[in-house]
């Protein structure tokens, strides 16, 4: 089997979800803050009349803070229960992957803060790390999140 998967950076890193749970990808576009939300929440944007919560990936995974350029990227995708961007570095493509190429994580890095992390795609030039964005958050954290947009 085969499975189609956007290619994204964060910090120089390249990650894969499936493109089954991405309805769009955009650029960077008017967030507004929001006091009181979760340091991962960048904020809110209006998307074809729809408020949607804004993720910083680069917070939720404690990695450098990084200012948005002109390649910076919202991806907007089903997560959970609810509809919501996760901004990223970058999109750099869509890849048709051999489910043979899917290798299961390391046993050191299989813990409790890797549950969104589903395997690891080796290719010539580099690798590929694997997201389950769907476990990204907990149950909290999108009651959270669907209490921003109502």
């Amino acid at each position: 089997m085969e499975q189609q998967l956007v290619i994204f950076e964060l910090a120089n890193e390249f990650y894969g979800i499936n493109i089954a749970v991405v309805e769009s990808i955009i650029k960077m576009q008017a967030i507004t803050q929001l006091p009181q939300s979760p340091s991962y929440v960048k904020g809110v944007t209006n998307l074809r009349g729809s408020v949607l919560p804004v993720i910083d990936l680069r917070s939720r995974f404690a990695l450098q803070p990084k200012e948005d350029t002109r390649q910076t990227r919202i991806i907007i995708v089903t997560m959970g229960s609810i509809k919501v961007g996760v901004t990223v570095d970058g999109v750099s493509e869509v890849l048709r992957v051999s489910d043979e190429l899917i290798e299961p994580l390391p046993p050191m890095v299989n813990s409790v803060n890797s549950v969104f992390l589903k395997g690891i795609v080796r290719l010539e030039n580099r690798l590929i790390i694997l997201l389950e964005l769907g476990k990204v958050l907990d149950l909290n954290d999108q009651q959270v999140l669907e209490a921003l947009v109502v």
